[in-house]
């Protein structure tokens, strides 16, 4: 399967039979990834699996792999994909994870991508991982960005698509307007080289397996949402041909 941004505006309501297995959900900053991925847990009852959120939990509730993940935090040491791999392994093994899980974070690397493939394979009943990335434009991402203001009371503004009445100032309260560090341009930029870095790899690894779509993410988020329901169920279809 060649990768296709799913532009049309189709009708694909997300029946809870449906069962949407593992879902590698991408996304750059500002896509709207976190929006999606409610919807999906809402439609289908399946959790997102972090791997930010299982390393604090497991630091937290002092496991041996917490333990292990926390000598190597306060050491200033990266936390080894083995050591990943296991907390993943531990989370999926959950029974909320049976009808499929929205993964955040993870696989991050090639060598995580190979593991989870074959630690799914040795799953009864597991379906393989589909991975659907939300693509927007550089120069819209950098306005949705760049653009946000917030005032201090938590009403949120953009400069180019959402602008106060004043300039600078909070419409509801008159309280200054303030764009916080994370928004910089600079910032962004990083953020995306780091995520252009990270997921080319995963994104090929996928793609070259007929498992990967991308979704145009530049439009209403009900329309984003039936066209990742729309992409999933092709996927799963195609997968089992």
């Amino acid at each position: 399967m060649t990768t296709s941004i799913v532009s049309e505006h189709e009708t694909a309501p997300a029946e809870k039979n449906f069962l949407p297995g593992p879902v590698l959900l991408l996304g750059a900053p500002g896509v709207g990834k976190g929006t999606q991925a409610k919807a999906l847990m809402a439609a289908y009852g399946i959790p997102q699996i972090s791997t930010g959120d299982i390393l604090r939990a497991n630091i937290k509730n002092g496991t041996e792999l917490g333990k292990a993940a926390k000598a190597l935090v306060d050491q200033g040491t990266l936390v080894s994909d083995e050591l990943v791999n296991q907390m993943v392994a531990d989370r999926l093994k959950q029974p909320d994870t049976s009808r499929g899980f929205i993964l955040d974070g993870f696989p991050r690397t090639l060598n995580q991508a190979a593991w989870l493939d074959a630690f799914l394979s040795g799953v009864a009943g597991a379906l393989p991982v589909v991975g659907i990335s939300i693509v927007v434009e550089y120069e819209q991402l950098l306005h949705r960005i760049t653009g946000r203001r917030i005032c201090a009371s938590g009403h949120d503004y953009n400069t180019y698509s959402k602008p106060s009445r004043v300039p600078g100032i909070c419409d509801v309260d008159g309280s200054p307007l303030v764009q916080r560090p994370d928004d910089s341009e600079a910032v962004f930029v990083e953020r995306m080289k780091t995520f252009e870095a990270q997921t080319a790899p995963v994104i090929e690894h996928y793609r070259k397996q007929g498992r990967f779509e991308e979704i145009d993410g530049d439009r209403p988020v009900e329309e984003v949402t039936t066209g990742i329901v729309s992409s999933l169920k092709r996927l799963r279809r195609d997968s089992k041909q």
